[in-house]
């Protein structure tokens, strides 16, 4: 039978290279979006032509109650869940760390700290043996941010993914006895639309000399990552941060 894999997020950018990748390594995949459906429908559309099922579920993961209902419909549409892909999150314009607003911080922890705690623990329940499951894996979204600080301007979104860093290895620690392997990738300057959506479409080129491999990456190579680290091929690998950055942060 098919492995189901959830992807939070999966519109675009590094969670619709993912979606596509799943689908092509033998997944059946469900993605969520916010506003994009378009995008993931188009997305689905993409995995139903590589001869897998594919679902589009709209919701917000800062909402509980949204959480709640995606897991339900995935429960109902596809089955058991396999893998999760936790990666649902928000970035916003640069902004001078004494100038960023309660609003926006709120908002960037609601979403890419609870969000992500709230999926984590109903994509955990369902893997659980000693709750019926069958175990899995998780592979929580993280930043190189996280162990830059954000650099100059991002100093919030930096600190949401240093608690997904903690959280990542909190749940290894946790859910290993439970047949779940957890672990984070920890992204660098990815080259995905993202920049443009928040004023600064150059951002890669600008900062490209200052990566060791001297280019912005791919959001596929972010999805090999991903897919390996959901695979039998890293059955022994948990609670590690994985950073594809190039070399960003050495």
């Amino acid at each position: 039978m098919s492995k189901i894999m959830l992807i939070t997020g999966g519109s675009r950018g590094i969670g619709a290279a993912t979606a596509r990748l799943s689908a092509a390594e033998g997944y059946d995949v469900a993605i969520t979006y916010v506003s994009a459906e378009a995008e993931a429908h188009g997305v689905v559309r993409d995995i139903e032509a590589k001869g897998r099922r594919a679902i589009a579920i709209q919701g917000d993961v800062a909402k509980a109650e949204d959480v709640a209902r995606i897991f339900k419909s995935l429960d109902q549409k596809l089955g058991t869940l396999d893998a999760f892909f936790n990666n649902a999150g928000i970035f916003g314009p640069a902004v001078a760390f004494t100038e960023i607003d309660a609003d926006r911080i709120q908002r960037m922890l609601a979403v890419n700290v609870c969000g992500a705690f709230l999926s984590a623990q109903e994509a955990a329940r369902r893997m659980m043996k000693s709750r019926g499951g069958k175990g899995g894996a998780i592979v929580n979204m993280s930043s190189i941010a996280s162990k830059l600080g954000g650099a100059t301007g991002y100093a919030d979104y930096g600190a949401s993914k240093g608690a997904i860093d903690a959280m990542t290895v909190g749940m290894a620690k946790e859910l290993a006895g439970e047949g779940i392997r957890v672990n984070a990738v920890r992204p660098g300057l990815i080259d995905t639309e993202i920049h443009a959506r928040v004023g600064d479409p150059g951002r890669i080129a600008r900062l490209a000399s200052s990566i060791p491999l001297q280019r912005g990456g791919k959001a596929e190579e972010v999805a090999e990552a991903v897919l390996w680290l959901c695979s039998d091929k890293a059955s022994y690998v948990t609670g590690q941060l994985v950073d594809v950055a190039g070399g960003r942060g050495l």
